[in-house]
């Protein structure tokens, strides 16, 4: 993949597309919907996941997003954009693009105090153990058939997991030096089942 947007509402947005530059990727900030186009690829950055979901709406981006994912487009939320991406968060009331068959709870470890970072295994990367940085940040509480688990932390919370071409991460890979989860979402469109059923 080599042209991606990164959702440029409120979040971690710049850190994305800084890493993206440095691996060659051509990368943008996406704000309106024709921001979307020629891109292969978006990434959800974190952020606060109510106010990015208020400003979609806002700007008309829920939708064309959702199109992008039906036409094969990749997507990968990281923290409220994995809120962003669920189905399902328990009930609450706020704007989703329910792509991803996944149940998820918000601030599931705390707040902000609570933040934490955690070496954590992920069998995709390979070795060593990434680096995760978890801010005010979500967990997968359920994941339906098509949905492949990526990595849990030693308590079995699941913080990432991909099914076909979205990809999901509760913690904050652009915020380290470790750019494998990045050059990983590049090859999610290479042959890959959609799996959004």
């Amino acid at each position: 993949m080599e042209r991606v947007g990164v959702l440029a509402l409120q979040g971690a947005f710049i850190e994305h597309v800084n890493v993206l530059r440095r691996l060659g990727v051509e990368a943008w900030e996406v704000r309106l919907p024709r921001d979307l186009q020629g891109a292969e690829g978006l990434i959800i950055p974190g952020g606060e996941s109510t106010t990015i979901g208020k400003l979609a709406v806002t700007y008309g981006l829920v939708e064309p997003i959702r199109r992008f994912a039906q036409e094969g487009g990749v997507i990968w939320g990281t923290c409220a954009g994995l809120i962003l991406l669920a189905r399902d968060i328990g009930g609450l009331e706020q704007p989703l693009l329910g792509l991803m068959d996944v149940t998820v709870r918000r601030n599931a470890f705390g707040r902000q105090v609570d933040s934490f970072c955690e070496d954590i295994a992920v069998p995709v990367l390979g070795e060593p153990p990434f680096r995760a940085v978890f801010i005010r940040a979500p967990k997968i509480e359920r994941v339906g058939p098509q949905v492949e688990v990526l990595a849990r932390l030693p308590d079995g919370s699941i913080v990432a997991a991909r099914q076909g071409r979205l990809l999901a991460t509760a913690f904050h890979p652009e915020l380290t030096e470790d750019w494998r989860f990045h050059r990983y979402f590049t090859t999610l469109n290479e042959g890959q089942a959609l799996g959004l059923t």
